[in-house]
């Protein structure tokens, strides 16, 4: 009962998808003491960040069925606004405030001047726009370099608790050292498990269910009484702010911001292709698909590595192997992943479980 009122009432609906999940979280929450090392923590929270931002963008195209691509922008607008901060007010807490207030804010208007005026204009048309202003955004930020750094972006330092040189023991504890960069990874973790479970919230609430039913007939929605622009408006605010959070969480995490790190067109694909492999209106599928892609795209090109190493002996393999094809594969595994799970993992996951109900 606990467990279901932490989750909105919104179970996992499958006994496969509850393990996964499960198994996905507690190698997150022990991740540094479980997979040692620099590369593998920056992975888990690589992770942390792309589960709260595809999950917002979901909240938009699954949930509300709004196709957008200024998300990035708004998530590029979080990574800036700390880093600015940081940058003119010093490595303080009070920096990092200010930066996410100020960031939160310009993302609620600009939002909302986008739902505003173009919200109106159906599907591909508001695509269009909405990557317009996101392209815009690129370049301002590229050219703003007394404010942004322009393209070699903003380095900046955060409070020393939360810094690697800051130790709390000299002795590592199971493999990992306890230093402020463990902590700053917990401080991403917890942030991301709260973001998750208020979005969850959301879509399971009354205007969550408003919002589906948007998304299933407009026209429907609206005879029946309800404002669709404001409801969809509304969706598109709430997005903007998640992914506002996101991007802090990355400038928290690196330390730096630049255009390529967080405004990049790349990300918006990445997100696409995370929210199709894991499921779209689903928040579970944020998790399981950002935990899935985040793991190929950063191991893909190792175990191509080890494969072309066993296979030197037929050159032709070796060849097809090669570390430097590790987009092609990345692009095979996606293909498959789309034909065999054209609903997403949690969808295939679901459907299953319904059917051997029946």
């Amino acid at each position: 009962m606990f467990m279901k009122r932490i989750l909105s009432n919104d179970l996992p609906g499958s006994r496969v998808l509850a393990l996964i999940l499960v198994a996905v979280v507690l190698a997150l929450a022990f991740a540094p003491f479980v997979f040692p090392g620099v590369k593998a923590l920056s992975v888990a929270a690589k992770i942390l960040v792309f589960i709260v931002l595809v999950a917002s963008f979901d909240l938009l195209l699954g949930y509300t069925g709004i196709v957008s691509f200024a998300h990035t922008m708004f998530f590029g607008i979080g990574a800036y606004g700390i880093a600015i901060a940081a940058s003119n007010m010093g490595p303080t807490w009070g920096a990092i405030a200010v930066g996410l207030v100020a960031s939160l804010l310009l993302s609620l208007l600009l939002s909302l001047a986008i739902g505003l005026f173009s919200l109106r204009v159906r599907a591909i048309f508001f695509a269009m726009i909405t990557l317009a202003v996101a392209s815009a955004f690129q370049t301002l930020a590229s050219q703003l370099s007394a404010f942004t750094g322009g393209e070699d972006g903003l380095t900046f330092k955060l409070p020393e608790i939360i810094s690697p040189s800051f130790e709390f023991a000299e002795e590592p504890f199971l493999g990992a050292s306890l230093d402020g960069r463990l902590l700053c990874y917990y401080l991403l973790f917890v942030t991301a498990v709260v973001l998750v479970l208020a979005m969850l919230r959301i879509v399971n609430s009354p205007f969550g269910r408003v919002l589906q039913a948007i998304r299933e007939n407009e026209f429907r929605a609206e005879a029946i009484g309800y404002r669709v622009v404001v409801y969809r408006t509304v969706s598109s605010m709430l997005s903007a702010l998640f992914a506002t959070l996101a991007g802090a969480m990355l400038a928290i995490w690196l330390r730096y911001n630049g255009p390529e790190t967080s405004l990049s067109f790349e990300i918006m694909v990445d997100v696409l292709l995370i929210v199709v492999i894991g499921g779209m209106g689903t928040i579970y599928g944020a998790v399981i698909g950002a935990a899935i892609f985040v793991i190929a795209q950063s191991y893909l090109q190792d175990l191509l590595r080890i494969a072309g190493e066993q296979a030197s002996a037929l050159p032709w393999l070796a060849a097809l192997l090669s570390p430097d094809r590790w987009l092609l594969w990345l692009g095979l595994l996606f293909v498959l992943s789309v034909y065999f799970f054209p609903t997403g993992v949690v969808g295939k996951l679901r459907a299953a479980r319904r059917k051997a109900v029946r």
